[in-house]
């Protein structure tokens, strides 16, 4: 299967770690971001894996190839002249996706126990285009899902914003977005005519006339890396986790 490692970010929550270093090869417990998720994706049967980078692409580039790619087929998606942001990192990486199968799209800086195979499951199952696998946490940003899961808008509780797709007839519920997401090639044809969009953008974009379903992981271990006061915790809940990570 195929799978796609968002790894292109600044990482500027983390500085000063990454005024030299790129994110994803800040390290826990002596493991890069990078050769974790890796790993994890390997174990779950995602073995094919394009990567896109931006900020200090060559060292990137020269630890893959230092470790041999980690045993599986990897392609870089270079953004290096300029950052793409979420969705027009995909946009730019389609060409990956040329099979026509659903496919895994997976931050870097994120530490969770998540079923990846159960997630691609429930997506084969549904019609969805696209699952996004979310949380009820405390996150400013959210989506917003009817009864059923589907889709319906998003929300920005410090500023008020507020996006609805489409109307539901249910009580709109909002999960937190846990950087994990099954997509159909079907998406692509609801990119916007630009090369710099989120994610978010896209799937809002979509559920105008698509199904898009969110993925409920409570149960879940999941912690965001992208945050320097999260390091230190991240090494506890790792010890707990580390199985699913294969090292």
């Amino acid at each position: 299967m195929r799978a796609m490692i968002l790894a292109a970010g600044l990482g500027t929550r983390l500085k000063p770690l990454t005024e030299s270093t790129p994110k994803a090869l800040i390290k826990i417990k002596g493991y890069t971001l990078l050769e974790l998720q890796i790993n994890k994706l390997k174990a779950e049967g995602f073995n094919q894996i394009i990567i896109n980078i931006h900020h200090f692409a060559e060292q990137i580039k020269n630890y893959l190839k230092q470790n041999n790619f980690f045993d599986c087929t990897v392609e870089i998606s270079d953004e290096s002249s300029k950052l793409l942001d979420t969705g027009g990192g995909l946009k730019k990486a389609i060409h990956f996706f040329s099979d026509g199968s659903p496919f895994l799209v997976y931050n870097v800086d994120i530490l969770s126990d998540i079923n990846l195979k159960k997630l691609m499951q429930v997506h084969v199952a549904s019609s969805a285009i696209a699952t996004l696998a979310v949380q009820e946490r405390l996150s400013s940003r959210r989506f917003l899902f009817d009864e059923k899961l589907i889709l319906g808008g998003w929300e920005n509780e410090k500023s008020g914003e507020q996006i609805i797709s489409r109307k539901s007839q249910s009580e709109f519920r909002n999960y937190s977005f846990s950087g994990i997401q099954i997509v159909d090639p079907k998406t692509f044809k609801y990119f916007p005519d630009k090369n710099v969009f989120s994610l978010v953008e896209l799937y809002l974009l979509a559920a105008k006339q698509e199904k898009i379903i969110g993925y409920v992981h409570n149960e879940d271990e999941w912690m965001d890396l992208g945050k320097l006061e999260n390091l230190n915790k991240a090494e506890k809940t790792f010890d707990k986790i580390r199985y699913t990570y294969q090292v």
